[in-house]
């Protein structure tokens, strides 16, 4: 499914919807307070990405959208489940905010989550900021979060 075509359908499908709750957007410093406390952090980019800016750390990578801008959201919320459990809060975070505002919108109107936290302006304002991205092996993109590999 193309971006444009999964962004139309969830966005067509949210307007069918009356959830109560809405997406939290957040700056850094709250992104650096939830990891602390446990929040889990996906890091939806792309692998290449990953590579090129490094992540924040704590960060879980699972690409939601290839590189061609395709996604498999049923697939994607299988691997999304088992780090972060819907009733529970989960950040979402890219490279600049654009993504994540509809897949976070995903998971808070479709999936069950309790809070979805959508970091503003991305990796790169974490960048701008000069705050520590850990850098990103082949083996680290496969294993999925720093802490584990």
């Amino acid at each position: 499914m193309s971006a444009w075509r999964f962004v139309a359908f969830f966005c067509g499908a949210l307007l069918g919807c009356s959830a109560g709750a809405v997406v939290i957007d957040i700056d850094n410093a709250e992104l650096d307070k939830l990891v602390a406390a446990g929040v889990p952090l996906l890091d939806i980019r792309t692998s290449p990405e990953w590579q090129q800016t490094g992540i924040v750390p704590g960060s879980h990578l699972l690409t939601f959208f290839d590189e061609q801008g395709h996604a498999n959201p049923p697939a994607w919320l299988e691997k999304a489940r088992a780090i972060a459990k819907p009733g529970e809060p989960v950040i979402v975070i890219c490279r600049s905010g654009n993504r994540t505002k509809a897949v976070s919108q995903f998971l808070n109107d479709q999936t069950g989550y309790a809070k979805v936290y959508n970091v503003k302006n991305g990796v790169v304002a974490w960048a701008r900021e000069g705050r520590v991205l850990a850098p990103v092996t082949p083996n680290l993109a496969k294993c999925g979060k720093v802490e584990n590999c």
